[in-house]
């Protein structure tokens, strides 16, 4: 038989319980205003680093920056910088699928090197109406990225090998057996001359200009890729599962999700959307495989989804952010300003970025930990109390 006293101490423990289960959450307009606070006053940081650096080197810094100012009311400069941003929204996205799924595909590079060469050899072959052969060659560069993603995806599901090690050796054997193809089979040998390259594909698969010869379809592409990146990860049931599994794979195998199988798709989406990478080159400007295909884009896609955290509005910030800082680095080279500084700059932002972001988060934590702590705190008191006068 319940008492008047137990069923207060019954209802005190329930809104206790309650409350300890379910702690206080920041509402997601604050978080995102804090991180784009934190990310803002990173880049002013890292501004601030930068110019320090420039001065001990004997440059000026007000001058650089207001060289690189300049380029805001230059259209020139302005498309330049979209240019150089598509492929980086592109190899960001294929690196932050796998950080969703906590897995570090630095394996980028291989990826969409290897797609690169085979997009541009299956699409010299072909000979279909504009819009499908545009369309057969971007499905080629998916599949074949994906392909070679999917090789570390079986060594790790299948052998346990640590997919970091796994994509660094496939990289470096992606290039070797991308030149060994090249020299052997798929070089024109009708072109003479130091401008070697494949075959060259029909004007039917000529991705269109948006600009002419300053910007292609391909950055539309990347925005419908970003797209369907926000909507497959953040707002899908797959999306779902998959960072699920990417925080705890023991408590999602509970849950009924397989890591392994998560493991492999996701390293298989990673790799198609790499095989996109190299596609502006390819169909919008060089219209082969050869010299002017640009490389290293794979790694600067890992800093620009660390500069963007992983977000999809985060990465196309990012990727504008990096692709402005290339574009005006010719108005410093004229200006007498080493190149080398719009590199160091990009890495002092990622730094600074990654250093001053980690930092707010863990302080947030522990704000909500503390306010958690209290809020128990005082129920537990409040608890006692009714349970006394009970």
């Amino acid at each position: 038989m319940t008492t008047p006293a137990d069923d207060s101490v019954g209802r005190a423990a329930s809104s206790l319980l309650g409350k300890v289960s379910t702690p206080p959450t920041r509402p997601g307009a604050r978080r995102a205003l804090v991180t784009m606070g934190s990310s803002l006053a990173a880049v002013l940081l890292a501004l601030v680093i930068s110019g320090l650096l420039l001065a001990v080197t004997g440059k000026n810094p007000i001058d650089a920056y207001s060289k690189m100012a300049e380029g805001l009311t230059d259209s020139k400069i302005l498309l330049d910088m979209l240019k150089r941003s598509t492929a980086l929204m592109l190899s960001a996205v294929a690196v932050a699928i796998g950080f969703k799924m906590n897995l570090f595909n630095i394996g980028v590079e291989g990826q969409y090197t290897f797609a690169t060469l085979i997009a541009a050899v299956i699409g010299a072959q072909l000979a279909l109406p504009a819009p499908l052969h545009v369309t057969a060659i971007l499905v080629v560069a998916m599949a074949s990225g994906a392909a070679w993603a999917g090789l570390a995806a079986v060594l790790k599901v299948r052998r346990g090998v640590n997919e970091v090690i796994a994509t660094i050796m496939l990289n470096y054997i992606a290039l070797s057996v991308v030149q060994w193809l090249f020299d052997n089979f798929f070089r024109d040998d009708s072109v003479s001359g130091l401008n070697v390259k494949t075959k060259p594909i029909p004007e039917s698969g000529w991705m269109p200009d948006i600009v002419d010869g300053r910007l292609n379809g391909m950055f539309i592409v990347a925005l419908l890729v970003v797209a369907a990146y926000w909507v497959l990860v953040f707002k899908s049931r797959f999306g779902f599962r998959l960072r699920a599994s990417g925080l705890n794979s023991v408590a999602a195998r509970t849950a009924g999700i397989s890591s392994g199988r998560m493991i492999i798709i996701s390293l298989l989406i990673s790799g198609a959307v790499a095989g996109l990478i190299g596609m502006q080159a390819v169909m919008g400007e060089i219209h082969a495989y050869g010299q002017g295909i640009p490389e290293g884009l794979g790694f600067a896609g890992i800093a620009v989804a660390l500069l963007g955290r992983n977000h999809p509005a985060g990465i196309v910030v990012a990727a504008m952010l990096f692709g402005y800082l290339d574009a005006t680095s010719s108005r410093l080279q004229l200006a007498g300003i080493p190149n080398s500084i719009i590199e160091v700059m990009q890495a002092i932002i990622v730094l600074t970025v990654v250093i001053v972001n980690e930092s707010t988060t863990r302080a947030m934590n522990r704000r909500t930990a503390d306010q958690t702590a209290r809020q128990l705190e005082a129920s537990t008191t409040s608890t006692s109390t009714s349970a006394v006068t009970a």
